[in-house]
């Protein structure tokens, strides 16, 4: 989930040009998309093989997190946005509040948890 946000932020920075979701989250790119399932799956073949010797389950891994990651962000923002508040906090200066850190997170970790008993190579 971190890689494919740290890899959305980049690719979208360097090479973003269409909106993904303007009316939710305006900064958001289709290309930061790619640039972060991108990066979310080297970062799961690259974990299930180092840590797990599977690196086809944990490109599975990256794939779910690398579209569920993005799926919680825009809920979030989609919360925000019809509740009428900007930021969460501001715990975090520059930051949406400390919720920002864990958006993707809400979405992710319940699939993720999902894929490892149910398909996990321990299993």
């Amino acid at each position: 989930t971190m890689a494919a946000d740290t890899g959305a932020f980049f690719a979208g920075r360097a090479f973003g040009r269409h909106k993904l979701a303007e009316g939710l989250s305006p900064k958001k790119t289709t290309e930061g998309f790619v640039g972060g399932m991108a990066a979310s799956l080297l970062a799961g073949a690259a974990g299930g093989a180092l840590l797990l010797g599977a690196p086809v389950f944990g490109l599975v891994v990256g794939a779910a997190a690398g579209v569920f990651g993005p799926l919680g962000d825009l809920f979030k923002s989609a919360l925000k946005r019809e509740i009428g508040i900007k930021d969460f906090g501001a715990l975090i200066p520059g930051h949406g509040g400390v919720l920002d850190r864990f958006d993707s997170l809400l979405f992710t970790a319940p699939v993720i948890g999902l894929l490892a008993v149910s398909t996990g190579p321990w299993r």
